[in-house]
C-alpha cells in the first residue's frame, strides 16, 4: 500500500511543478536557428530544462516568434511539420519523435485498486505497475528512469544475482557485439557476444550500469535489482563533437582482456583507410595491422607472424573461404556493405576454433535493419555495389541482400607488356543474402548464403574461372540466464577451372574442386562471477577432387586423366574456462582434441622405410576401404592476464594447433590455380605451436592505448618441394614434397589514437621466418640442412593508417606502407661443362628485392548530415601510390648479349586516383 501511496504523490508533486511552471513566459524571435540554439533561449528565460535525442534535432533548423507565450506552445508551434512532439512534466520539456508522455494516471486506476483488498496489496507493488523482467521484455532506453530488475518481493540478500539482455541499434534494432558493460562500485564488467547479448552478475540493490561502445553514444542505465532477471538496452550512434571523441570499451577491452594477439576492427574504422580504386578491401586492412605480411602489391592471401598463406584460417559467417580475393588479389572477395566487423586472431586463438596452425579471421555481415527498409548504392572506377536491407512481414524478421560486379577489362590495358595481363580481359561478381528471425526472447534463427565467380584470360586461348559458395543454418538457444548455445550447419565449396584451346591437338581443360559439410554445437556457461566455460564439439567432411584433366573440343589428342576423389572427417571436442582469480588477475584455459580419418576407397603406395619416397622405393600398392588412417592430438591454449591498474596489463599466451589439408603451390602468393592437398597415408597433419607475451597501456583517458607484443612459434610437417617437383595431376604427390621445419620470431610495437580530430593507428614490426630441411633421408638438404628465409620472411615492417576529421562532412585518411623486401634466389654465374650450359644459383633465398614503399591518400566528402532528406550521398577521392614508385612484384632475369640481366616487375608504378560515389536511401 505504502508503494502504491508513494507513486501518487510522486505524480501529484510532479503535477504540481508542471503547473507552476506554466506561469512561466518566453519571448524569442528567431530565424532558422540550429534547434539546440533555441532550447537554449527558452531555457535561459525561464527554470525549465528541455530533453531531446541528438539524432532527431543534431541538424534541424526551426523559426521560433513569440511574446509573452507559454514555453511548451511556443515550442509546440515551431515544430509543426516535424513528427516532434513536445510534453511537459516537472521541470523539464521533452521532444519526443512521433509520442507524447503520459503525465496522468488511468481513468479507472482507483476503481481497480478499490477492487483490491488490504490482503491482496502486498503482492499489488511497483512490479506490477512498473514493467519488470519477470514479466516481460524491458527495453532500457532513458538514462534517468529507475529499471528494476527482478521480483521486488523477493530478497536477494548481499549475493550477486544474473542480469542478462540484448544490446541494440536504436534505428536499426540490429545486435550490437564487443559494447562493455560495467557498473564501479564494485568494478564489476561484461562485454556483448557476437549476438548483441550479455549476462553480468551483480549484487542487489541500486546501482548505475555504464554503457560504452565504439561508435556508439556512452550512456547509462538506472537499476534497482532484486533478483535474476534480463534488461535489454537500446543504444544510439555517437554524434561526435570535433573537439573531443572519447570511445573507450574497445580500449579498456584490450588491456583487461585476456585475448593476446587479437585485432577487432568494426567497419566504421575500416571504412577510413584509403584503398585502391576507392574500394574498401578487407584483405588490405588485415595487412595493414602489425604481424600481417604479403609477399607483394595486390598479392592475393597473407601472412601472421611467419605462417604460410594456407594457415590462415578465413571465416565469413561461420563459413570457411579459401580464395579471399577477387581480380588477381585486386580486391577482397567480400562486400564491405553488409560486414559488421572482423576479428583477427593471431594468437591465443580460442578454443573453439581449430584446423590451421597460424590464424583465425572472422568476418560476420549485419543482420539486417529490423525497423524499416534502407539500402545503399555505390559506383566507383571498377566495380559497383547495391544492397537493400529491412524487415520481413515483422520487426522479428530482417532481410539483407547485397551484390557487387566489375567492368575491370579497361584496368588490364593500363599493366606493363610483360605481366601478361594487357591484352587479356577479367570480371567478378558476388551475392550475398542473409536472414534472421527471432522466435522469442530464448530462440533465434539465422541463414546465410554467399556466392562469387571470377572468370579471366590473357588472351582468346587461355580462360580461368573460380568460385565460392557458403551457405550456413544457425540457432541460437538460451537454456537460462548462464546457459547459451549456438548450434550450426552448413555447406562450403571452392572450385577452379582452366581451359587452353591454343593448339586444337593438345587443347585441354583442368579443373579442381573442395565442398566441406560442417555442424558445430557450441555452449557458454556462466558458471559464476569467477568462471565463464565455454565448450562443444564439431565435425567437419572433406570431399576433394584433386584434379581432372580433359580434352577440349573434337581435336583435341589429349588423353583424359582423373585424380583420385579424396575424403576425410575431421571431428573434434573441446572445453575452456576463464578464471577471474582475482580483479587483477585472470586466467583462461583450453584443450581442444581434433583428429582426422582419412576414408577410402583408395588406392595408396606403401614405400620403403630407409629411403624417401619415389617411385623407384614402392614395396607394395594398396586398395583399401573404409578408414585409412586416423590422425589426432591435443591443442592446448593457455593465457595469462594480470593489471596492474585500470589502465596497464601484462599477458602471456601458449597455444598449439593441428592443421590437416596442405596448399600445393608453386607460387610465394596464392593463385586461382593452386590444389589442396588433404593429409593421408603418407602426408602428415601440419603442427604448430606459438608463445607470445605483452604489455599493455592506455594512456589520456584511455584515448590513446600502446601495445608491445613478442613471439616464438614453431612449425612442423610444412610442405615444401623438391626439385623439379610436379605438383598438378600428380598422383604420388608424396613423391615431390618434403615435410619441412619452420621457425618465426618477432616483435609488434602498435600505438592507437581513438580521441579528438585525428585518429588511426602507427605499427612497427620485426620479424623473421626461417624454413630448414633436416630429414635424416634427404642427401643434398636446401642450404646444406641448415635454415634458410622463408619466401615471405621481411624483417622491417612499418604501417600507418590516419584519419582527420577537418568538419563532420570533410575529412582525410592516409595510408602508408614500408617493408623489407622479399627473399630471392639469384643465378650468379652461367658456365659450360661437358657441352652444355648451365647456371650457378645463390643458396636459397640468399639476396632480396627492393623495399617496399607507398602512401595512398583519400578525401572523404558527405554533403549532408540532415536526418530528413531521402537519401544520404558522399563521394571519395584519392590517389592510390602517391608517390608513383614502381615497387617491385618480382625480379627476372634474361640472357641479353652473352649476359644475364635483371629486371623489376611493378604492379602499379605510378600514382592511380579515382573516384567514387556512395548512396544511401
Amino acid at each position: 500500500m505504502k508503494k502504491i501511496i508513494g507513486l501518487l504523490c510522486l505524480l501529484i508533486v510532479g503535477t504540481s511543478i508542471t503547473a507552476l511552471h506554466a506561469q512561466e513566459k518566453v519571448t524569442l524571435a528567431l530565424d532558422r536557428a540550429l534547434a539546440d540554439e533555441v532550447f537554449a533561449g527558452i531555457e535561459r528565460q525561464t527554470s525549465l530544462l528541455i530533453y531531446s535525442h541528438a539524432a532527431d534535432t543534431d541538424s534541424l533548423r526551426l523559426s521560433i516568434h513569440c511574446t509573452e507565450a507559454d514555453p511548451a506552445d511556443a515550442l509546440r508551434e515551431s515544430l509543426k511539420g516535424t513528427g516532434l512532439n513536445v510534453s511537459a512534466f516537472g521541470n523539464a520539456l521533452f521532444v519526443i519523435r512521433n509520442k507524447t508522455l503520459i503525465t496522468t494516471l488511468p481513468r479507472n486506476f482507483y476503481a481497480s485498486t478499490d477492487a483490491v483488498d488490504d490482503a491482496d496489496l502486498s503482492a499489488y507493488n511497483l512490479a506490477q505497475l512498473l514493467p519488470t523482467s519477470s514479466s516481460h521484455e524491458i527495453k532500457a532506453t532513458s538514462e534517468n528512469k529507475v529499471y528494476e530488475i527482478g521480483n521486488p518481493s523477493e530478497s536477494s540478500g548481499d549475493r550477486r544475482v544474473t542480469v542478462s539482455g540484448a544490446v541494440t541499434h536504436f534505428k536499426t534494432g540490429e545486435p550490437l557485439p564487443g559494447v562493455a558493460l560495467f557498473i564501479r562500485e564494485p568494478l564489476v564488467a561484461a562485454t556483448t557476444d557476437a549476438y548483441g547479448n550479455y549476462t553480468i552478475g551483480l549484487p542487489a540493490g541500486r546501482h548505475e550500469l555504464i554503457i560504452q561502445g565504439v561508435g556508439l553514444k556512452d550512456t547509462k542505465r538506472q537499476l534497482h535489482i532484486h533478483g535474476s532477471g534480463q534488461l535489454h538496452i537500446e543504444l544510439e550512434e555517437q554524434v561526435y563533437s570535433l573537439n573531443e571523441v572519447t570511445v573507450l570499451s574497445d580500449r579498456i577491452a584490450r588491456v583487461r582482456s585476456t585475448n593476446i594477439g587479437m585485432e577487432h576492427l568494426a567497419m566504421r574504422e575500416i571504412k577510413n583507410i584509403p584503398m585502391a580504386f576507392g574500394e574498401v578491401d578487407v584483405i588490405k586492412v588485415v595487412l595493414s595491422l602489425p604481424g600481417v605480411k604479403s609477399a607483394g602489391e595486390v598479392s592475393s592471401g597473407f601472412n601472421v607472424r611467419g605462417g604460410a598463406t594456407d594457415q590462415n584460417l578465413i571465416l565469413l559467417n561461420e563459413g570457411t573461404v579459401y580464395n579471399p580475393t577477387h581480380l588477381f588479389g585486386f580486391f577482397s572477395a567480400f562486400n564491405p556493405d553488409l560486414l559488421r566487423d572482423m576479428e583477427l586472431y593471431k594468437s591465443s586463438i580460442p578454443v573453439k576454433y581449430g584446423g590451421r596452425i597460424s590464424s583465425v579471421l572472422d568476418i560476420n555481415t549485419r543482420e539486417g535493419n529490423k525497423k524499416k527498409v534502407v539500402g545503399s548504392a555505390s559506383l566507383g572506377l571498377l566495380t559497383s555495389r547495391l544492397s537493400v536491407e529491412g524487415p520481413l512481414l515483422s520487426d522479428k524478421t530482417s532481410f539483407l541482400l547485397g551484390g557487387r560486379t566489375t567492368y575491370s577489362d579497361w584496368i588490364l590495358k593500363q599493366t606493363p607488356e610483360k605481366s601478361g595481363y594487357r591484352n587479356g580481359s577479367a570480371g567478378f561478381y558476388d551475392l550475398n543474402a542473409n536472414l534472421s528471425h527471432k522466435f522469442d526472447e530464448q530462440n533465434n534463427l539465422y541463414l546465410n548464403g554467399y556466392f562469387s565467380h571470377d572468370r579471366f584470360s590473357f588472351n582468346a586461348y587461355e580462360k580461368y574461372a573460380y568460385r565460392n559458395a557458403n551457405a550456413s543454418l544457425k540457432w541460437r538457444h538460451l537454456f537460462g540466464d548462464r546457459l547459451t548455445g549456438v548450434f550450426i550447419a552448413g555447406y562450403d565449396h571452392y572450385d577452379y577451372l582452366m581451359r587452353n584451346t591454343d593448339h586444337p591437338a593438345s587443347a585441354f581443360s583442368l579443373d579442381f574442386g573442395i565442398e566441406q559439410l560442417f555442424a558445430k554445437a557450441d555452449f557458454t556457461w556462466y558458471a559464476n562471477d569467477k568462471h565463464t566455460v565455454d565448450f562443444g564439439l564439431s565435425a567437419l567432411q572433406y570431399s576433394l577432387n584433386p584434379g581432372r584433366y580433359l580434352p577440349a573440343g573434337s581435336e583435341s589428342l589429349v588423353a583424359a586423366d582423373h585424380m583420385q576423389r579424396e575424403t576425410a572427417v575431421e571431428p573434434a571436442v573441446y572445453v575452456g574456462d576463464r578464471w577471474d582469480i582475482t580483479p587483477a588477475l585472470s586466467l583462461n584455459m583450453g584443450l581442444r582434441w581434433a583428429a582426422l580419418g582419412v576414408l577410402g576407397p583408395r588406392t595408396y603406395n606403401v614405400y620403403a622405410t630407409e629411403a624417401l619416397p619415389s617411385l623407384a622405393t614402392v614395396t607394395e600398392t594398396v586398395t583399401q576401404a573404409g578408414v585409412l588412417k586416423t590422425y589426432h592430438g591435443p591443442e592446448i591454449r593457455a593465457a595469462l592476464h594480470y593489471a596492474f591498474s585500470s589502465d596497464l596489463s601484462a599477458k602471456a599466451g601458449f597455444n598449439t594447433m593441428r592443421q590437416n589439408i596442405h596448399k600445393l603451390s608453386n607460387t610465394t602468393v596464392m593463385s586461382p590455380t593452386d590444389t589442396w592437398k588433404l593429409s593421408d597415408v603418407n602426408i602428415r597433419p601440419q603442427t604448430g605451436m606459438q608463445i607470445a607475451a605483452g604489455l599493455y597501456k592506455n594512456f589520456t583517458q584511455h584515448a590513446i592505448d600502446a601495445s608491445i607484443e613478442v613471439y616464438y612459434k614453431t612449425m612442423d610437417n610444412y610442405l615444401d618441394y623438391r626439385k623439379g617437383a610436379e605438383l598438378m595431376m600428380n598422383h604420388h604427390i608424396e613423391t615431390d614434397v618434403l615435410e619441412t621445419k619452420g621457425r618465426a620470431y618477432g616483435a609488434e610495437l602498435m600505438i592507437r589514437k581513438t580521441q579528438g580530430k585525428l585518429n588511426g593507428w602507427v605499427s612497427y614490426t620485426y620479424s623473421r621466418t626461417h624454413l630448414r630441411q633436416d630429414h635424416p633421408l634427404v642427401i643434398d638438404p636446401v642450404n646444406g640442412g641448415n635454415w634458410y628465409p622463408a619466401d615471405f620472411d621481411k624483417p622491417h615492417d612499418f604501417k600507418l593508417a590516419g584519419n582527420y576529421k577537418f568538419t563532420h562532412r570533410f575529412s582525410v585518411s592516409v595510408n602508408c606502407d614500408y617493408s623489407t623486401g622479399r627473399p630471392i634466389t639469384l643465378p650468379l654465374a652461367k658456365y659450360q661443362m661437358t657441352g652444355g650450359e648451365f647456371v650457378y644459383y645463390s643458396d636459397r633465398n640468399q639476396y632480396r628485392i627492393p623495399d617496399f614503399f607507398r602512401v595512398d591518400v583519400s578525401m572523404n566528402i558527405e554533403p549532408s548530415h540532415h536526418l530528413t532528406l531521402l537519401t544520404h550521398s558522399s563521394f571519395s577521392l584519392g590517389v592510390y601510390n602517391v608517390t608513383g614508385r614502381r615497387n617491385a612484384y618480382s625480379v627476372y632475369y634474361v640472357a641479353e648479349e652473352g649476359k644475364l640481366n635483371g629486371y623489376r616487375l611493378a604492379i602499379f608504378g605510378i600514382p592511380i586516383p579515382y573516384i567514387a560515389y556512395n548512396i544511401k536511401f
